[in-house]
């Protein structure tokens, strides 16, 4: 998913995308490629049988190459098969390639994607910038991938999102994390606003037809919600204008939420000190244990790294 920028992203409030604190080299950057300068054998400053000159690479060309290698080590490499607009603000993009035949996802995970920061200097200039995005879904019979992209401002990864092609290669991390859906629960509950909506999505196709599912989705628009899973059982919270920082829209909604007596497992995930406001109404407000509410910050503003 994953805005607000999962699975990981920028500090927008409406990011999906999670920023991670350290980027990698780029093995793809050109200006560390190796470049061999000839000579022509027939200039007349030589004879016919003067040997070919050929330049050694470069200092910064074999740096680029020993990258390439490490960084190819750590990273799956597939292209994009397809993208499609499936809410306001948001960005659905398929990746696909023989490589992701041998990856594995639980519903809720996420992956660390290269993305290109043509506004970047230095190192972050040259091989681009980390972002990670929830796993809206995942096929490994067939090798592929979905990823949905908030496409908010002009960020390197809502740059991407907006702007990358069937056929553009794509560089990422494995799927990873663990917030995931426990599939012994009785019922589940899934609460959050745009960041959180991806990979609730994808825990909410993921539990079977005969357990109950409820739940709380805050946006800013009507437009902006995504085609979840069993949405008729969920409730929707429109917050208009106001932040999704330290909502009190999504805790009230989750107040008002008819739940069953005995807890289930609650997955809240979103702005970081609302996270904290709707996890105290399951707690504090129902008695429900800490170990049955599964949490995930996604954001808050003025902080990176949260992911």
């Amino acid at each position: 998913m994953t805005a607000p920028t999962h699975k990981g992203h920028e500090t927008a409030p409406h990011d999906a995308e999670h920023r991670p604190q350290v980027a990698e080299r780029d093995p793809h950057d050109a200006e560390h490629q190796p470049q061999n300068a000839q000579r022509d054998p027939g200039d007349a400053e030589h004879g016919p049988h003067d040997p070919v000159c050929t330049e050694p690479p470069s200092r910064a060309a074999r740096s680029g190459g020993l990258t390439r290698r490490l960084v190819d080590r750590f990273v799956v490499t597939g292209s994009v098969l397809e993208t499609e607009r499936i809410a306001a603000r948001m960005n659905r993009i398929r990746i696909g390639g023989e490589a992701l035949r041998k990856l594995s996802s639980s519903p809720g995970q996420q992956v660390r994607v290269l993305v290109p920061d043509e506004s970047g200097r230095g190192l972050r200039g040259r091989i681009g910038e980390l972002r990670t995005y929830s796993v809206w879904s995942f096929d490994a019979t067939a090798g592929e991938l979905d990823l949905c992209v908030m496409d908010h401002g002009e960020g390197p990864g809502a740059r991407w999102g907006r702007t990358t092609r069937p056929g553009d290669e794509v560089r990422f991390r494995a799927p990873e994390g663990s917030f995931t859906l426990r599939q012994d629960a009785p019922y589940h509950v899934f609460v959050g606003e745009e960041t959180a909506s991806v990979p609730l999505g994808a825990m909410l196709a993921a539990v079977p037809d005969d357990v109950r599912v409820y739940g709380v989705v805050e946006t800013a628009a009507e437009a902006d919600r995504l085609p979840l899973p069993r949405s008729a059982e969920l409730t929707y919270a429109v917050r208009g204008n106001a932040s999704a920082a330290s909502s009190q829209v999504l805790p009230d909604a989750l107040r008002r939420l008819e739940l069953p007596d005995e807890p289930g497992v609650a997955y809240i995930a979103g702005e970081a000190r609302t996270v904290q406001r709707a996890r105290a109404v399951l707690v504090e407000e129902r008695g429900w244990p800490r170990r049955s509410v599964v949490t995930k910050p996604f954001w808050t503003p003025g902080r990176t790294g949260m992911d």
